[in-house]
């Protein structure tokens, strides 16, 4: 998690540092014209593309398949027709019409500025631009492509441009799978992905519409599909991944520890001292957590934020010091790394309150992923004694890590996602971030566990964990447990799609069926030295991965100083966390 010093969140353009809601600074910020030329070059090459596909469509590859049923489709649902389906295929194509398309961005971006506390400005920025866009390609191709309508009864009035591409189809694909990228990344609780998931099936059902209506061949909806998606993507990486696009100059940061009744002074013996990340913590939630803290008796406790300099080690070792009994952690995975680094061995036990974007031990140990209720749950929980592992390397100071250590892919992502990408987007802006980083070479390393052997291996990305589940629940450490004393390591070396295919599927599986051998364990394979295993698990107490050239590497989430060796082993049951009775 980012512990940058207090900065306001991504939304920065359009406020004016220290002025009241009611003065304003248009000011467009540092890196807008980069980025519109780097959107503009992008957008030529999306209309190339599409054109190209269009031509090819309509040219060489008619005569193949699928083009050669395309007519049987049209047909096929033709006669499928029924009154009821007519009218609901006339609510779908209404969905992506021009004027709905268009009223209904000027009312979500309207509200993305008007209602909230502070403006969305980027995510409105990024909804009106993705539809501008795509809207844009959309009429260069149908300039280009000149394909008739299917030949069938049509349902409505032929337009005067190509079938190829929907434009329905595309803006429907830009406006309702935007509002699923901010509906992921900006609501909480149980609704969240429900809302996500009905927002992303809107494109798909206008698409279906659009066929049934005998308006567009296949393919036409298809590239419809594909032109929102590529300038979602475009205008997603510019404005929430690119780095180049930051504040304007002289942009105050978010206002410093304001907590009614709290006192910057360090706990007195026996306080409870609450850590927090003030990025994503705001006075709404130190309000709500402090409520949580005073009904379960916990009084006056003390709140103390982080900095840049210190993302919570210093705080949480000078609160042990001055006598707290409980350290509250809120904040991302980093902020929980740091505050853990200095509770290692202490005894005092930790509350973690996931506010950060991955949240990858919150998410491990069971803990609800709603700050109050992570709180709540793990006040009403009894503490457990959690391993920890202790990491050094060359440039990287022994420090320890709760979740996950790794070098290669999963650390060059971690390296290109931007800050403000994870305050606005939450975990997507790692996919959108790990687009840029699937062609990170394949590095080259010695692996030495415990006792046995050194190993010598090609790998994409090596994953050390103290657990083994990610976002979106995806097990890549299957066996990995939080109290069991021992370490996991995967070793990533897919090649080509087979590999890629076999190493997905192996993990979606939850590694069931991988090998997970022991250090101590006879490796064999068919190819000897296992370079063309796509996954490898294995178990231990210590570690040394020596690359042959430097490589990304990060802790917990965040980027660490590349380098070509990590030395690894665990410190069982280290760290004392509160956990609700079935957590972890």
């Amino acid at each position: 998690m980012p512990t940058a010093a207090p900065e306001r969140p991504a939304e920065l353009p359009g406020e004016r540092p220290g002025a009241a809601r009611t003065s304003r600074s248009f000011a467009l910020p540092r890196g807008t014209g980069r980025t519109a030329a780097r959107v503009a070059a992008l957008t030529v090459c999306q209309g190339a593309l599409m054109v190209g596909l269009g031509l090819l469509i309509t040219g060489p590859a008619r005569g193949l398949w699928p083009m050669t049923v395309e007519d049987d489709v049209n047909e096929g649902l033709e006669h499928a027709r029924t009154g009821t389906l007519t009218t609901v295929s006339f609510l779908g194509s209404e969905a992506g019409n021009t004027l709905t398309v268009i009223a209904v961005t000027v009312l979500a971006c309207a509200g993305l500025i008007l209602i909230p506390r502070l403006p969305m400005w980027r995510q409105a920025a990024f909804l009106a631009v993705a539809v501008s866009l795509q809207s844009l390609v959309f009429l260069v191709i149908t300039e280009s492509v000149d394909r008739h309508r299917p030949e069938v009864h049509r349902l409505d009035a032929s337009p005067p441009t190509s079938s190829y591409t929907s434009g329905h189809t595309g803006a429907a694909t830009a406006l309702y799978g935007g509002l699923a990228v901010l509906a992921l990344s900006r609501l909480r609780g149980p609704w969240r992905r429900i809302v996500g998931g009905l927002l992303l099936l809107v494109p798909v059902l206008v698409a279906v519409a659009r066929l049934y209506r005998g308006m567009h061949h296949p393919t036409d909806v298809v590239g419809g599909l594909v032109n929102g998606s590529l300038s979602l993507l475009i205008v997603g990486r510019a404005l929430f991944t690119d780095g180049t696009v930051t504040a304007p100059a002289g942009a105050s940061s978010a206002p410093s520890f304001a907590s009614a009744g709290a006192s910057p002074g360090a706990p007195g013996p026996g306080r409870t001292a609450v850590i927090f990340n003030p990025t994503v913590t705001g006075e709404a939630d130190r309000a709500a957590l402090r409520g949580v803290l005073e009904r379960h008796g916990h009084r006056a406790p003390v709140f103390i934020e982080t900095t840049a300099e210190d993302p919570g080690t210093g705080q949480t070792a000078g609160a042990v010091r001055d006598g707290a009994r409980l350290v509250v952690v809120c904040g991302g995975d980093g902020t929980v790394r740091a505050a853990a680094n200095a509770l290692a061995d202490s005894g005092v036990p930790l509350a973690v309150v996931p506010c950060g974007t991955g949240n990858l031990l919150a998410r491990n140990l069971g803990l609800p992923l709603s700050p109050t209720d992570a709180l709540d749950a793990a006040l009403r929980g009894a503490p457990r004694r959690l391993d920890l592992g202790r990491v050094e390397g060359d440039g990287l100071t022994a420090t320890h890590f709760a979740a996950m250590s790794g070098a290669g892919l999963d650390a060059a992502i971690m390296e290109h996602t931007d800050d403000r990408a994870k305050s606005v987007l939450g975990w997507p802006a790692y996919v959108l971030a790990g687009v840029g980083t699937l062609r990170t070479p394949r590095m080259r390393l010695t692996v030495r566990l415990d006792d046995a052997p050194a190993l010598r291996r090609t790998a994409r990305m090596v994953l050390i964990g103290n657990v083994g589940t990610v976002q979106g629940g995806t097990t890549l450490l299957p066996a990995a447990r939080p109290d069991d004393g021992l370490l996991d390591l995967l070793i990533l070396d897919p090649r080509g799609v087979g590999g890629w295919t076999r190493a997905l599927v192996t993990l979606l599986r939850g590694g069931a069926k991988a090998p997970r051998p022991s250090a101590v364990d006879t490796l064999t394979a068919e190819d000897g030295d296992r370079s063309g295993v796509p996954v490898e698990f294995f178990t231990f107490r210590r570690a040394e991965l020596t690359f042959d050239s430097t490589q990304s590497r990060e802790l917990d989430g965040d980027p660490v100083t590349p380098g070509r060796r990590l030395a690894t082993e665990v410190r069982p049951g280290a760290l004392t966390v509160l956990l609700p009775a079935g957590g972890a």
